[in-house]
């Protein structure tokens, strides 16, 4: 659960990272590979072959495939027709889909689990939800994109090392992770990329390079190991702690306007989702269970 709330602090600064200094001055599709490039800097010379059964490496390729590249490359892509606030209230739906998706690879289904997500996703809505612009939906429709390939890279990661325990370290196979999605971000750059619209400043630079190391690359392996901690109920709604997260983020650096009575209302609410799923989901256990590594 730590892991989870430490990234989701340090996520918080990415959306309006991206949306104040790379969205409309930055090529989507370069700030995506530059992201990739520079967190499989920090795992690809860790990376280790022997000891690992091929299904895990396969397993890992196509959720970094899904959690970065897809993600990513819809993530970025939707800045172009909403604003950030807007962004922060469409992804309020990504909890539905972690419950849904776990359930599905369980072959079962858990109310309390759904339920919890639901109450986020209120709690998120109570929060955000003031209106949208005309272009929502192609903005929203990218962002669902995102979200489906988001839940399911976290869920399978989780269940890849479940289904396959072995004792190499974590961060000896995760680059992995990071072939998958340059296998999604290289052909998307050379394929729609522009390179009219690439980092003219030292500010974007550094922002890509504070994405990539740090938010990208020590981020999603802390926030993939921290979900293989917790059950599915608690990882969909600590999925939309980012929200409330990012509004502050939003209000106390860059002056943005949001309504602080409906914030604290709806953060309450995403709380109550997580006792919630503690106190009645029967699959909760699942995640004190210990890790074989």
């Amino acid at each position: 659960m730590a892991y989870l709330v430490g990234i989701t602090v340090l996520w918080a600064f990415s959306f309006s990272l991206i949306g104040e200094y790379l969205s409309g001055q930055v090529d989507n599709d370069f700030a995506v590979l530059t992201r990739v490039l520079l967190a499989g800097l920090l795992f690809l010379p860790l990376l280790r072959w022997r000891g690992l059964p091929a299904p895990l490496m396969g397993g890992l390729v196509l959720v970094g495939m899904l959690q970065f590249g897809v993600t990513y490359l819809c993530l970025y892509r939707s800045f172009a027709y909403l604003t950030v606030p807007e962004v922060l209230l469409f992804t309020i739906t990504t909890p539905i889909y972690v419950a849904l998706i776990d359930d599905a690879l369980y072959r079962r289904f858990s109310p309390a689990a759904l339920a919890a997500a639901v109450m986020a996703v209120i709690g998120a809505a109570v929060i955000r939800y003031d209106g949208v612009t005309g272009s929502f939906i192609t903005g929203l429709v990218l962002l669902q994109v995102a979200n489906m390939a988001f839940a399911a890279g976290q869920v399978g990661y989780k269940h890849l090392t479940r289904r396959y325990p072995v004792t190499v370290p974590a961060y000896r196979y995760f680059g992995f992770f990071f072939v998958g999605g340059a296998l999604v971000s290289i052909p998307s750059f050379l394929l729609f990329g522009d390179t009219g619209m690439l980092p003219e400043t030292a500010w974007q630079w550094a922002v890509l390079g504070w994405l990539g190391l740090v938010a990208t690359g020590l981020g999603l392996f802390l926030w993939n190991r921290g979900a293989c901690k917790v059950d599915a109920g608690t990882l969909a709604v600590m999925n939309n702690a980012m929200i409330p997260a990012g509004l502050l983020v939003n209000l106390l650096i860059w002056d943005q306007d949001a309504d602080l009575a409906r914030l604290a209302l709806g953060g309450t609410i995403m709380a109550a989702s997580l006792w919630f799923n503690a106190r009645f989901s029967r699959h909760a256990a699942l995640g004190l269970r210990p890790e074989s590594r």
